[in-house]
């Protein structure tokens, strides 16, 4: 059967239709239906069922682009996923929960259920654990949330933090000053930063020390109130330091901590802070853990299908499951 969407106006069919008609393309390959764009007409053609899936999909891009909402092609991949799902899924809804940040982007949309899952538990607790592989959106979606606070006043400040010593390498051992030494570690934050604010407004902001991104020890002997306060990697802290993050609360602040229990690279024999906070403080008022999974990575496709594989192709020893 074949069915026909009109489209509003040339922009619109841009918009929904993709560069070289790459939206159409996607969503052609998942419904496994033919979509025909001829100027402002958009034919499905298929078996009835499939035809009716894609109509509802379709008429939900459509109703989100007409609100203003730019869709990239990891947009409709993502959105694609979750319809797949969910029959019931709604898009419109997804682009309702956005998180407005003040660049060029203009929001941070989250992608699958456990970011929406992730920033509603932002938004209710004091305390929240992401816990995850890389690529999740764990870190980038904790700043938008703290970049959004703090652009409408709710926190007064952020705080950035990361344990400085990854992969057995000492601070003291490496050249240059301590700023030097620290910037590598410290750089996927400053990236997520700049991807939220225009370059010149973070730099302001750090150099007024309203925006602090700082290696974790330098929060030693702090409280920290009215602050939104991010701990990332934090499956590199010892239980020693987890303790101390976690003690550095102060009044109307907010803490994130971020990690990925399977890429432990403290020494032999320490244990990770974050592998020890999962199992002493579930059950506790005000705190709460998120886990991701391998089906919440938002990077290049291949990026799941990697981490799929080598969850197949190397199990975890009974060793590394207490470490990591």
């Amino acid at each position: 059967m074949n069915k026909f969407i009109r489209i509003e106006n040339a922009g619109e069919a841009q918009r929904l239709f993709g560069p070289r008609d790459e939206h159409l393309k996607l969503i052609s390959r998942a419904f496994g239906v033919t979509l025909i764009g001829r100027g402002e007409t958009l034919t499905i053609g298929g078996e009835k069922d499939t035809v009716e899936r894609s109509e509802q999909f379709i008429h939900q891009l459509l109703e989100c682009s007409r609100k203003g909402q730019v869709l990239s092609r990891t947009d409709i991949t993502q959105a694609l996923v979750l319809f797949q799902q969910n029959g019931t899924f709604d898009l419109g809804r997804q682009i309702s929960e956005a998180i407005e940040v003040p660049s060029k982007r203009k929001h941070v949309v989250p992608r699958t259920r456990t970011q929406r899952e992730y920033i509603e538990a932002i938004k209710r607790h004091d305390v929240v654990f992401g816990i995850g592989p890389a690529g999740t959106g764990k870190t980038y979606l904790a700043i938008a949330m703290a970049v959004a606070a703090l652009v409408r006043q709710i926190v007064s400040r952020i705080i950035l933090a990361r344990p400085a010593v990854e992969a057995g390498e000492q601070l003291g051992f490496l050249p240059g000053t301590v700023t030097e030494k620290v910037n590598p570690y410290l750089r996927p934050l400053y990236d997520a930063l700049y991807e939220m604010m225009e370059f010149d407004r973070v730099q302001q902001l750090l150099n007024r020390g309203i925006i602090e991104v700082a290696p974790l020890a330098f929060m030693r002997g702090r409280t920290l109130n009215d602050s939104f306060i991010i701990l990332d990697e934090a499956q590199n802290t010892t239980s020693g330091q987890m303790l101390m993050f976690l003690t550095r609360l102060g009044f109307d602040s907010k803490a994130v901590i971020t990690g990925d229990v399977t890429q432990v690279d403290l020494p032999r024999g320490k244990a990770s802070g974050l592998v020890e906070a999962q199992k002493l403080l579930k059950g506790i008022e005000g705190i709460r853990f998120v886990q991701f999974g391998g089906e919440d990575v938002v990077r290049h496709r291949l990026v799941q299908e990697v981490i799929s594989a080598y969850k197949k192709t190397r199990p975890r020893s009974k060793k590394n499951a207490r470490e990591g």
